[in-house]
């Protein structure tokens, strides 16, 4: 049985297309003082993760009403088509949205019902996580937490982003209780900008049983067993890792190594628009610099269906 490719680490904001945001930022008034591009894409050598997500800061500028969200959603969903997609998932923070005044449960409704219209469009299977942020109080992913819970209508999944090195994710800890008690299953970023004890704290302390990156699990032989053993699954997204400094090059990208010895190795895009990616993409990069065939992408395929929050057949409802 051939099973189509799943996008399950992607992010709305670092999506969204180039040109949406030129529109969106002419409607709204805001003048932009280079080509969008330059604005929206971030460089093939970021350095850090913090310089990465600079370039998400205009993209959160202009969807900042409902209307902006909707269209942002939709048209990724009409990307994934593109991109041979059958199951996407997009996860936004939605207390960014919040600066003319929408609330949670405003711009969660936004998005949904984007990705519904892009669901009935194209046919492509939808789910949508909702991103506490490591940088921010427990007491507002405590909110975020309770917005997931309570538009279960419409949300599959809780995540945890943010600057793992600068920031633990132990204070999130009620949020993600929260999550488990009602069921609602978790991903966290973690083994990225930090190194294994992050994974570490993300599957003990948060009760992750999707890894966002992991890309430095690799460090620590005991993690991997852990992982290994309770199927936790990775979520890499090789061609940012680079961008961001998380591994030196997609020759040397841990997925290979982890793939080869048994984890639950998936490959999503990230941020399409800021890494200038797809998942064909992706692929490419790891056939052309790590060897990869058929045979790896048909694994973690296999891997990410087994993992995907939404089932299969299922999606978002507006």
């Amino acid at each position: 049985m051939t099973i189509g490719r799943h996008d399950l680490h992607c992010h709305l904001d670092g999506s969204v297309r180039p040109g949406t945001v030129a529109d969106l930022a002419r409607e709204q008034g805001i003048t932009l003082d280079r080509p969008v591009a330059e604005l929206v894409v971030a460089p093939p050598d970021c350095g850090s993760l913090s310089r990465y997500l600079t370039y998400v800061d205009l993209p959160l500028q202009v969807l900042q009403t409902p209307e902006a969200l909707r269209r942002a959603a939709r048209e990724l969903v009409e990307d994934w088509q593109a991109d041979g997609v059958v199951h996407g998932e997009a996860r936004f923070a939605p207390q960014l949205h919040g600066r003319q005044g929408m609330t949670l449960d405003e711009a969660v409704s936004a998005v949904a019902a984007g990705l519904a219209d892009g669901q009935a469009a194209t046919g492509v299977r939808t789910a949508l996580l909702l991103c506490c942020l490591r940088h921010q109080s427990p007491e507002e992913s405590l909110a975020v937490a309770d917005t997931a819970v309570r538009r279960r209508d419409v949300v599959s999944g809780l995540d945890l982003a943010g600057d793992e090195r600068l920031y633990p994710g132990a204070p999130h800890r009620p949020a993600f209780d929260l999550a488990h008690r009602a069921g609602l299953p978790c991903t966290v970023h973690a083994g990225e900008a930090a190194g294994a004890a992050s994974v570490w704290e993300a599957i003990d302390v948060l009760g992750a049983r999707r890894i966002g990156h992991g890309a430095r699990s690799a460090e620590d032989e005991a993690l991997l067993e852990r992982l290994r053993r309770d199927r936790v699954t990775l979520e890499m997204c090789p061609v940012s890792n680079v961008q961001t400094g998380a591994v030196p090059s997609l020759a040397g990208h841990p997925a290979t190594r982890l793939l080869a010895s048994g984890l639950a190795v998936t490959i999503g895009t990230d941020a399409r628009t800021t890494s200038a990616t797809t998942l064909e993409r992706e692929f490419a990069a790891l056939r052309g610099s790590a060897g990869w065939g058929a045979e790896e992408e048909r694994q973690v395929q296999r891997h990410a269906a087994a993992a995907a929050f939404a089932p299969l057949g299922g999606g978002v409802r507006a």
